[in-house]
């Protein structure tokens, strides 16, 4: 049964943003309750699209005084059903699409102000053009949106030079759950002078407010990059490598992104284009990026000093060192493809997990192992930000007959999986937050101490529950 939203209710936040920002229609509705791995299929009969911060803060006063549950949704590019409303309706879906200026760029402090619904390769394009890094990087970069990529906290590659979104913020405008705006937008690297407000919010999934807008921290742009795609013996050599090339550069490593052959072999089945770099196969390979200033080819003569090296020791098998933007490009396109490959080889069980670096050798083993011992007959690609400790294990069965049977063992093998990580002082969620699909894991593994917290803030600042409800918490 769907529950409606009251019709005068509906009128009310019609007018709200007026005659462009809704849409009440099945069909012009439906592209905004899909969610992206299809494991979440919302319904809601109104779409509310404001242009601005005072449209949205309208919407949430009418909201607040009637009751009526909020879902916020940027690209809805992410992977835990966070961005779609409840299959039964009763829910405003307010998507912040039409909010994309990006309203000033600041040379001298480096900093840009920019809307919550601005897609991440316009920031990064604009800070390139500004002769500027903005460094936030991941594979949906293209679609995702500004507010979505600070509401989940999203990660990517370069968190290991730059850190996630938590890190690249200098101050937020968010309209809270009463209606009320809160602009936050300073760029100040030091303000002491209480709680840090801005951080309540990122990672929060809209279920503490709607971000509307953000000062976001830029950086000189390289002039230097070298890309390598390394094959290794497996993920302790790959570790190791880390480390060396580290001692060597200095804090030039960006990215260092680990991959499985089976990977691999997924990404050059279903990627037209994609080229394996190597004559013949390896188990593991790394992508390894240093950038920084010019420095006359010091980055690549370190990188490849320490390749000599572990070539020497074993710890490298072979290595491809990109001579220009077109390979790095190349290269690059393996390691961000490899996500789609899998979608288009079909539906799994997949696991945002991160360990400590120096437990990821050891869960990859155990992790495989006691899935095994579940599911024997089964493919695991363990991939991902090698650098910062989050891996991405993902499971499929080997037929795609089997595959039904498979899936419904899903909350047996993520059980099994989030056991492993958690064992090993890690996380069930290292960058795709918790919303709906790991909701009810999260009590599993936080303490009472930290679940009671979570609710205490939860309660004091949305305490009618209307934002994103049934979210997170």
């Amino acid at each position: 049964m769907t529950v409606p939203i009251d019709p005068q209710t509906m009128a009310d936040l019609k007018i709200a943003v007026g005659s462009r920002g809704w849409i009440d229609d099945e069909a012009g509705i439906a592209p905004f309750l899909e969610e992206q791995r299809g494991l979440f299929h919302g319904n809601t009969s109104l779409v509310l699209r404001p242009a601005n911060v005072g449209e949205v803060a309208a919407i949430v006063q009418i909201c607040a005084a009637t009751g009526t549950p909020i879902v916020p949704q940027g690209g809805n590019t992410g992977m835990v059903g966070g961005a779609v409303p409840h299959e039964e309706g009763g829910q405003v879906l307010v998507n912040l699409s039409r909010m994309h200026a990006i309203r000033v760029i600041d040379s001298f402090n480096n900093t840009m102000e920019v809307e919550a619904g601005c897609v991440l390769a316009d920031i990064q394009r604009a800070a390139a053009d500004a002769d500027k890094l903005f460094p936030l990087s991941l594979a949906a970069e293209g679609t995702c949106q500004i507010g979505g990529n600070l509401s989940t906290n999203a990660g990517g590659t370069n968190v290991l030079r730059y850190g996630n979104a938590r890190s690249l913020v200098l101050g937020l405008e968010v309209v809270l759950p009463d209606g009320e705006i809160w602009s936050g937008l300073r760029g100040l690297r030091k303000d002491n002078t209480g709680y840090d407000l801005k951080q309540l919010f990122i990672g929060a999934e809209g279920t503490l407010g709607i971000i509307t807008a953000a000062v976001l921290k830029l950086f000189p742009r390289p002039r230097e990059t070298t890309t390598a795609m390394i094959a290794v013996r497996d993920p302790t050599a790959a570790l190791e490598l880390l480390i060396e090339v580290q001692e060597a550069s200095g804090d030039a490593v960006t990215a260092w992104e680990l991959m499985p052959r089976y990977g691999l072999e997924l990404t050059l089945k279903n990627i037209p284009g994609t080229v394996d770099p190597f004559g013949g196969p390896h188990c593991w390979y790394v992508l390894g990026e240093l950038s920084g200033g010019a420095s006359a080819g010091h980055q690549r003569a370190s990188l490849e000093r320490v390749l000599a090296n572990g070539l020497e020791s074993g710890q490298v098998e072979d290595a491809v060192i990109a001579t220009s933007a077109a390979q790095s490009g190349a290269l690059w396109r393996i390691r961000e493809a490899m996500p789609e490959a899998q979608r288009v080889e079909g539906s799994g069980v997949r696991h945002d997990v991160a360990v400590p670096l120096s437990r990821i050798a050891e869960f990859i083993d155990t992790a495989t192992k006691n899935a095994r011992a579940a599911i024997a007959d089964m493919r695991i690609i363990a991939y991902g930000h090698l650098g910062d400790g989050n891996i991405h294990f993902n499971l499929s069965p080997h037929n795609q007959a089997d595959r039904e049977a498979f899936l419904t063992r899903r909350e047996e093998l993520m059980g099994i999986v989030h056991d492993t990580a958690v064992a090993m002082n890690g996380t069930i969620s290292a960058e795709h937050g918790i919303g709906r699909l790991k909701r009810d894991e999260i009590a599993r593994y936080k303490s009472t101490t930290e679940m009671n917290v979570m609710r205490a803030v939860k309660a004091a600042l949305d305490p009618k529950g209307i934002m994103n409800p049934g979210k997170v918490l």
